[in-house]
């Protein structure tokens, strides 16, 4: 499925990956509008919905119908990277944003990088106080770890969801992710930083989610954990073959 709004005539791309967000999606991407249109951007907001199975279709239908700026594409669950590596490669906007839809980093913030952009091609939200189990800080912790001895050290906060990328830059990086690479934000940090772009970090504050919870349970999060490791290393070997 695939509403009206074309991301191909507008400066900016926002890739924005939703499962089961029923209950924030429509503040969120009301606030994001709100934000985009004081900042005076050409844009579109590029809604990936990976298969919801609450009300968030019905709800994004409804917005799309109201807003010729916003395209909601639908297809079976993928996962979170595979979703936001489909978004990547779909645009075609000079400039590709992505954030997610839980609110976690909020739009005000977003005219930091915006204001920034001419002089650089990578430009990440570097998340500040932010709240997390033990568990998911090690996890941090080691993709970072990873990340900067097999790839590069560019980027401090490898994951980060708030990220804004010149898509001339994105796109080489693009064709050495593996095909469903399950956190390629991690990959392509330190691929840009390997690359030799020009990359700027800035602080932007980490909030609670505006409601529900997120998918990963323990299980998933050490199969993720997993299947992290094993793309990076497959990266770095593609990489350093000259592939």
């Amino acid at each position: 499925m695939e509403a009206a709004g074309s991301a191909t005539d507008a400066e900016l791309t926002v890739v924005v990956p939703v499962y089961n967000e029923e209950t924030a999606i429509a503040g969120v991407l009301a606030s994001w509008a709100v934000d985009l249109e004081r900042l005076d951007v050409d844009y579109r907001l590029a809604v990936y919905d990976d298969g919801s199975a609450d009300g968030t279709p019905r709800i994004l239908g409804d917005l799309a119908e109201r807003d010729p700026r916003l395209r909601i594409v639908r297809h079976s669950n993928r996962g979170h990277g595979p979703t936001i590596l489909r978004g990547y490669r779909e645009a075609r906007s000079p400039w590709v944003f992505q954030v997610d839809s839980d609110g976690e980093m909020a739009s005000s913030h977003f005219g930091s990088l915006w204001r920034e952009r001419e002089r650089y091609d990578f430009l990440v939200g570097d998340r500040q106080d932010r709240e997390s189990v033990l568990v998911r800080r090690m996890v941090s912790a080691g993709s970072r770890a990873a990340v900067h001895l097999l790839l590069g050290r560019g980027v401090r906060d490898v994951n980060s969801p708030y990220r804004l990328m010149r898509r001339a830059a994105l796109a080489p990086l693009l064709d050495r992710l593996p095909e469903n690479a399950f956190a390629p934000n991690t990959l392509l940090s330190g691929l840009a930083s390997r690359a030799g772009l020009r990359i700027l970090e800035v602080p932007v504050p980490h909030q609670g989610r505006r409601s529900g919870r997120g998918s990963l349970n323990a299980r998933r999060l050490a199969a993720g954990v997993f299947r992290s490791f094993r793309d990076t290393v497959a990266t770095a070997l593609r990489v350093r073959s000259g592939r």
